[in-house]
C-alpha cells in the first residue's frame, strides 16, 4: 500500500480555459497553493516524456553588494543533497535511470530549475485519474509506476530543505568560478559585462553576476563571512512560495498532478514577500552620451546604440517596442540595412526593446560594420537617427502593426509542440510576468491591438539626448586606456563630442533624408492559403515514400499525417563530386555560398518575418537548398533561390566584404572556446579528406571575384538531384516543385560511378594515438581533450546498441566523477561519437589541468566504471535499457522534428528492438573488446588542445580546505564514518602542498585503521578529487615518424604521438563506403495514402 497523501484545504483559484493554438489537445489547469504558489498543470494523455520546472522570483539582481554572484551560487548548490535525498547526486541519478536529465540558469531578476524524464514505453497511457475523497485520499496506483511522482519529490525538496553541505560548497564554488573562467575571453560576455559595468552603478544592472571562487569563497572569508551561513541566508531570505511559478507536464490527469503538486510543494515556506523591482534608470545623465571603445578578443567590428527604455510588460496586448524594432531592424527595400549595406558600410543589423526588470528597460540598435563602415561611423550614426526621425515624423502606421498582428495570430494559430522541458522552463518564466492567466499562452506571442498613443510614447525615447554608443574593434585610435574589472576588456570611454551630437541632432530634426530611406512595402509573403485537408488515419505513415527514381532524379515524400499543419519542408541535395575536391575549391564554394545567401537578404526578409525562411549551404558531397514554413508561397521563395543559385552576379564590392567576413571569421575561430574547437580537430582524424583553418586561409589571399564567377556555374553543370518533400504538400505538388529545380537548374547526369563517396578512416585494433596541438589564444587557461574509441560500422546495428547503451549508462557516473568530485572543469561530456561510417564512444573534458593529466584520469573512470558495470544488479541494467529506449522511441513533437528524421535516416525503432535483447554479458564482453585500458584490441584517438596561459595556482590553505572536502564526500560514498576535528587536524597541519596526500593516508591508516586496500584506492580518489593523482602516461608518447609503419608501432598501452598528420592519414585503411541499408524498391510508392 503507497503512502497516503494529506490533502490540503484546496487551491484558492482555479482557471482552465486558456487561450491555445488550434490543435493544442493538451489540459491546462492554473491553481495557487494555499501558501501563494502558483501552478500551472498540464496533462498531455499520449506524452512519454514528462516534465516539471519551477521559476523563483530572485536572480542575480539581488546579489549582496560584497558577495557578487551568491544567487548563482544558490543555484548550484541546490543540486548537492537535500534532508529527505541527502545524496549529493541522488536527483540526477533518478532522473539518468529513467532517460532523463535537469538544468538551471540564474537571470538577473530569475532563477529558473527544470527535469524532464521518459514514461516507460510499454506503460499504458491513461487519461482517466481516480477522483480523490474530500479530505485524503490514498495516492492513485500510477504513482508508484510514474518516474514523474519521484522526480517531483526529489525536485521540490530544493525548495523546502536544501542541506548546503560544508562538504559540497567548496566544490560547487569551483564549478562556479570554472564557468566564468569558461567565459573570460567570450567577448559576448565581456561586452555585455562592459555594457553593464558603465550603466548607473546604483543600478543592480552595473553589477558583476557570474561570481567565482574569489568573489564567493576568498573575499568574504577574508573578511570573517562564513561563506556557508551566507548561502543559507540568500535561500531562506529570497526563496519563497509567493516568488514561485511551478509548471508540471505528464500523461496524469489533472487532478492527480493537482493532487501530487499540492502533497510535495505546499511545504515550500512562504514568507509574503512582494515582487522584485527596481525603478531607476538605468542611464543617468552621467552615463548617457557616452562613446566607448572596446576592444575585443575577436577580429570583429561593430557599432552598438543603447537608449534607455521602459519596462513595457504591462503592455502585452499591443507589444509597442514590437513596432519600433520591426521598423528600424528590417532589411528590406528602403530599410537602414539595405541603405548603408549599400554604401558598403554594413553586414548585418539588430533591433529590439528589452525589459531588464520590472521598473526598467533599454532599446539597442546593433550593427555589423565593415573596414569601411567603421570609418565611417559618425554617418552610420546619423543615418540611424535620420531613420528614427522619419518614424516619428509620420503617425504610427495601423497597416504595419496589422501585419504584424496578421502573422503574430497565424503563428501562435499553428504553434507546434515543444518538448516537454522547453514547454514548461520557458512557460515558468512567463508566469512571472503580468499576463492575463487566461493569455499565459498566447500573450508573448501575439499582437492584439493597434495603439497609437503607446507606440508614440515608445518613439519618443528614442531620442539625441538618450543614447550611448560603444564601437567594438580591434583598432582605435590613440588606443585603449582602461580595464573592466571583471573580464578585463580593454576600453576608453569619453563623452561624446559636441561636434557629433550637434550633427546627430540635426540628423534627427531634418526632413531631408536620402531617398533610399522609407517606410517598408507591405508583405507579399503573408500567408493567405492556411487550409490542411485532415483525414482519419489509423497509423501515420513512418517513412517517406519513392516516387520518382531515375538516372538523374530521386524524390521522397511523404503527405503529413499526423501534425495538420499548413506547412512544409522541401530539401533538395545537389550530390556532385566537386565542391570539396581541394582546400581551394571548398573555399570557392564557401565564398559563392556567402554571395548568395547576401544577394538574397533583402527579398527574403519577408519570407523569414512571415515563417518562411531558407537555407544554402554547401558540403562535401555538393550544395544543398531548404525551404521549410507555410506552404502558400514556398514555391515563390524556392524559384527565386534557385534564380540566384543559377545566376549570381559576383559584385566586386560585395566579394570584398564577404572575403573581409570570412578572413575575419576563419581567423577567429582559433580564438573560440577550446570544447568547440576539438570536435574539428578530432574529425579530420576519421575523415578521408579534410581541411583546416590554416589550409583555407592560406588559399583565400589568391582567390579572386572572377575565379568566383567562372568556377561556380560548374557545380550544378553535372549533377544528381535529390529531394525530399514532407509536410502539407500533395503527390503532384513535390512533383511540381522538383521539375521547378530541374527546369531552372539544368543540370546534365551525373554518371551513377562519379557520385560522391562517404568514407572514413579506421583506427587499426590495438591503437593508442595521441596529437596535441597548442591553442592560439594567449589568455585563455582552459586545456580540452577529446579522448575517442573506435568501435566499427555505424550502420552495424548490434554494434550501434551497444554505443547508444553504453552512453546511457556512464552519463550520470561520468559527469559525477570527474566534474562533481574531481573537479577537472566545468564542461564535461561523455557518449556515443557518430560520423558518416565512424561510431564509437568519445569522453571530452575542458580544463585548468594538463591534458595529460586529463587523459589519466579519464582511462581512470574508465577502470572504475568497468567495476561498476560489472557490479551493477540486473535491475539498474535494465533500467539503463528502459531509459535509452524510451530516448531512441522518443514521440515527435512536430513536422520540423520528423523532418529531421527523414533527413538523417535515424533507424529509431530498430535500435531500440535490438538494445532490448541485449544482456550484461553483451555489454561485459563488448566493454573488455572497446573500451577497457585493458584490451589489446581497442583503438584510441585523443586529441589534446594545450592553453599556452598559466592559471593561478590555489594557495596551501584552499588546498588543505579542498582535502577536507573531498576526502569527506569519498569517505561518505563509502559509508564510512570518520571524526571531523582529527581529519582537520591532520590536514591543517602540513607545512607544504606535497605534504597533504600523506596527511591523508595517515588519518585513513592510523586515525581510521582502515585496511590497507581500502585506504589505497580511498587515498587514489582523494588524490583525484585533489588534482595530484598519476596521469597514468608515460612522460613522454612515442612520436610517429614520417616513414614509420603505423602497424609497427601499434601498441595498445603505449601512446603514439602525431606529428605530420598528412603521413598519418597515409597510413590508416579507409572505410567501404555508406551504403544502403534496404533495397529502394521498399520505398517505391505503391497507393496513396492522401
Amino acid at each position: 500500500m503507497g503512502e497516503q497523501l494529506g490533502r490540503s484545504v484546496g487551491s484558492r483559484q482555479r482557471i482552465e480555459d486558456l487561450e491555445r493554438p488550434q490543435l493544442d489537445d493538451r489540459s491546462y489547469r492554473i491553481i495557487t497553493l494555499q501558501n501563494q504558489l502558483e501552478v500551472l498543470l498540464i496533462h498531455e494523455a499520449g506524452t512519454d516524456k514528462a516534465s516539471a520546472a519551477l521559476d523563483v522570483n530572485v536572480g542575480s539582481f539581488s546579489d549582496a553588494p560584497d558577495m557578487p554572484g551568491i544567487a548563482h551560487a544558490v543555484e548550484h548548490l541546490l543540486f548537492m543533497g537535500t534532508e529527505k535525498y541527502p545524496e549529493e547526486n541522488a536527483y540526477n541519478k533518478y532522473l539518468t535511470s529513467h532517460g532523463g536529465y535537469s538544468n538551471a540558469f540564474t537571470a538577473s531578476t530569475s532563477t529558473n530549475y527544470y527535469f524532464e524524464l521518459s514514461y516507460p514505453s510499454s506503460s499504458p497511457t491513461s487519461s482517466k485519474a481516480p477522483t480523490p475523497n474530500a479530505s485524503q485520499i490514498h495516492l492513485p496506483e500510477s504513482k508508484d509506476e510514474s518516474p514523474l511522482w519521484g522526480g517531483l519529490d526529489r525536485f521540490g525538496q530544493f525548495f523546502i530543505s536544501p542541506l548546503f553541505l560544508e562538504d559540497t560548497v567548496d566544490r560547487e564554488l569551483r564549478a562556479v568560478d570554472s564557468e566564468n573562467k569558461k567565459n573570460l575571453q567570450n567577448d559576448t560576455w565581456r561586452l555585455h559585462q562592459l555594457n553593464k559595468a558603465l550603466a548607473n552603478p546604483e543600478h543592480p544592472y552595473n553589477h558583476f553576476s557570474t561570481g567565482s571562487f574569489k568573489t564567493l569563497h576568498d573575499d568574504p572569508i577574508a573578511r570573517g563571512v562564513k561563506i556557508r551561513d551566507e548561502f543559507i541566508k540568500f535561500h531562506s531570505t529570497h526563496y519563497s512560495a509567493n516568488r514561485m511559478k511551478l509548471v508540471v507536464l505528464g500523461r496524469e490527469s489533472l487532478d492527480t498532478l493537482e493532487e501530487w503538486v499540492e502533497h510535495i510543494f505546499a511545504k515550500v515556506p512562504n514568507k509574503d514577500l512582494g515582487q522584485n523591482r527596481w525603478d531607476m534608470p538605468v542611464y543617468t545623465k552621467n552615463e548617457l552620451l557616452m562613446q566607448t571603445f572596446a576592444k575585443p578578443v575577436l577580429e570583429s567590428r561593430s557599432l552598438e546604440l543603447q537608449f534607455a527604455y521602459r519596462d513595457e510588460e504591462d503592455f502585452y496586448e499591443s507589444h509597442p517596442s514590437r513596432y519600433l524594432s520591426h521598423l528600424i531592424g528590417h532589411e528590406g527595400p528602403g530599410s537602414i540595412l539595405a541603405h548603408i549595406k549599400a554604401m558598403g558600410w554594413a553586414n548585418g543589423l539588430g533591433a529590439g526593446g528589452s525589459t531588464l526588470c520590472p521598473g526598467s528597460g533599454l532599446f539597442s540598435i546593433n550593427i555589423k560594420l565593415t573596414e569601411e563602415g567603421l570609418e565611417n561611423y559618425r554617418e552610420v550614426v546619423k543615418l540611424v537617427f535620420q531613420y528614427i526621425g522619419l518614424i516619428r515624423d509620420q503617425p504610427p502606421q495601423e497597416w504595419v502593426v496589422e501585419e504584424q498582428m496578421q502573422i503574430s495570430e497565424v503563428e501562435f494559430r499553428f504553434k507546434q509542440k515543444s518538448p516537454p522541458s522547453r514547454t514548461a522552463s520557458s512557460l515558468a518564466g512567463i508566469m512571472q510576468r503580468p499576463y492575463d492567466r487566461k493569455m499565459l499562452l498566447s500573450g508573448p506571442a501575439i499582437i492584439r491591438k493597434f495603439d497609437a498613443k503607446l507606440i508614440s510614447e515608445a518613439i519618443s525615447f528614442l531620442r539625441p539626448d538618450n543614447f550611448r554608443m560603444t564601437i567594438i574593434s580591434q583598432d582605435v585610435p590613440g588606443g585603449w586606456d582602461k580595464k573592466e574589472k571583471w573580464y578585463g576588456t580593454e576600453h576608453k570611454i569619453e563623452r561624446i563630442p559636441e561636434d557629433f551630437l550637434a550633427e546627430i541632432r540635426e540628423a534627427f530634426e531634418s526632413t531631408t533624408r536620402p531617398a533610399e530611406l522609407h517606410f517598408p512595402h507591405r508583405n507579399e509573403f503573408i500567408p493567405n492559403r492556411l487550409d490542411v485537408e485532415k483525414r482519419e488515419v489509423e497509423q501515420p505513415t513512418k517513412e517517406p515514400k519513392l516516387i520518382r527514381h531515375d538516372e538523374n532524379v530521386r524524390i521522397w515524400w511523404k503527405k503529413d499525417d499526423q501534425f495538420w499543419v499548413p506547412k512544409a519542408n522541401v530539401h533538395i541535395y545537389f550530390r556532385t563530386p566537386i565542391t570539396h575536391v581541394t582546400a581551394r575549391v571548398t573555399l570557392l564554394c564557401t565564398i559563392y555560398r556567402e554571395l548568395v545567401n547576401d544577394a538574397l537578404v533583402e527579398y527574403s526578409y519577408d519570407a523569414d518575418i512571415s515563417g518562411l525562411v531558407y537555407d544554402f549551404t554547401n558540403h562535401i558531397s555538393g550544395l544543398s537548398i531548404s525551404v521549410s514554413g507555410y506552404n502558400d508561397k514556398l514555391h515563390v521563395l524556392l524559384e527565386k533561390v534557385l534564380l540566384q543559385v543559377r545566376d549570381l552576379e559576383v559584385h566586386e564590392d560585395r566579394f570584398k566584404i564577404i572575403h573581409d567576413r570570412m578572413t575575419r571569421s576563419l581567423r577567429n575561430w582559433d580564438y573560440g572556446q577550446p570544447f568547440h574547437q576539438v570536435g574539428t580537430y578530432s574529425r579530420q582524424f576519421k575523415s578521408e579528406k579534410s581541411f583546416m583553418n590554416e589550409e583555407l586561409l592560406k588559399e583565400l589571399d589568391c582567390v579572386t571575384a572572377k575565379d568566383v564567377q567562372q568556377f561556380y556555374p560548374q557545380i550544378l553543370a553535372q549533377c544528381q538531384i535529390e529531394v525530399l518533400a514532407h509536410g502539407n504538400l500533395y503527390k503532384e505538388e513535390a512533383l511540381r516543385i522538383t521539375d521547378l529545380v530541374e527546369r531552372t537548374i539544368k543540370p546534365k547526369k551525373l554518371p551513377s560511378t562519379q557520385l560522391p563517396i562517404k568514407r572514413n578512416l579506421i583506427l587499426p585494433s590495438g591503437s593508442n594515438f595521441i596529437y596535441e596541438k597548442q591553442l592560439k589564444d594567449p589568455a585563455n587557461v582552459n586545456h580540452c581533450i577529446e579522448y575517442s574509441l573506435y568501435a566499427g560500422h555505424r550502420y552495424d546495428r548490434e554494434l550501434r546498441a551497444k554505443v547508444l547503451l553504453l552512453g546511457q549508462m556512464t552519463d550520470e557516473p561520468c559527469f559525477n566523477q570527474l566534474r562533481t568530485i574531481e573537479q577537472l572543469g566545468y564542461v564535461v561530456f561523455s557518449g556515443p561519437s557518430f560520423h558518416d561510417i565512424w561510431i564509437g564512444y568519445r569522453i571530452l573534458i575542458q580544463s585548468e589541468k594538463d591534458c595529460r593529466y586529463l587523459e589519466g584520469r579519464i582511462e581512470n573512470f574508465l577502470n572504475t566504471f568497468e567495476e561498476m558495470l560489472r557490479d551493477m544488479s540486473e535491475e539498474d541494467f535494465e533500467s539503463h535499457k528502459r531509459a535509452i529506449i524510451n530516448k531512441r522511441l522518443a514521440k515527435l513533437k512536430n513536422l520540423s522534428q520528423e523532418d529531421s528524421r527523414f533527413w538523417s535516416h535515424i533507424y529509431t525503432d530498430v535500435d531500440a528492438e535490438t538494445i532490448e535483447k541485449l544482456t550484461k554479458k553483451d555489454m561485459l564482453d563488448f566493454y573488455a573488446h572497446y573500451i577497457s585500458t585493458a584490451s589489446s584490441q581497442r583503438a584510441k584517438l585523443s586529441v589534446h588542445l594545450q592553453a599556452q596561459a598559466k592559471p593561478k595556482e590555489p594557495t596551501l590553505e584552499e588546498r588543505m580546505a579542498s582535502a577536507v572536502a573531498a576526502l569527506k564526500i569519498i569517505l561518505s560514498e563509502h559509508k564510512l564514518t570518520h571524526n571531523d576535528d582529527t581529519l582537520q587536524a591532520r590536514i591543517t597541519n602540513v607545512s607544504s602542498v606535497d605534504a597533504i596526500p600523506g596527511a591523508v593516508a595517515k588519518h585513513l591508516s592510523e586515525d581510521m585503521k582502515l585496511e590497507k586496500v581500502i585506504a589505497d584506492k580511498i587515498l587514489d580518489e582523494a588524490k583525484a578529487a585533489l588534482g595530484v593523482a598519476d596521469s597514468g602516461l608515460p612522460a613522454e608518447p612515442q612520436a610517429l615518424d614520417q616513414a614509420a609503419d603505423v602497424d609497427s608501432v601499434v601498441d595498445a598501452s603505449h601512446p603514439v604521438l602525431i606529428t605530420d598528420i598528412h603521413a598519418w592519414k597515409a597510413s590508416m585503411q579507409v572505410s567501404s563506403g555508406v551504403r544502403p541499408t534496404r533495397n529502394l524498391e521498399e520505398f517505391v510508392e505503391v497507393a496513396e495514402k492522401l
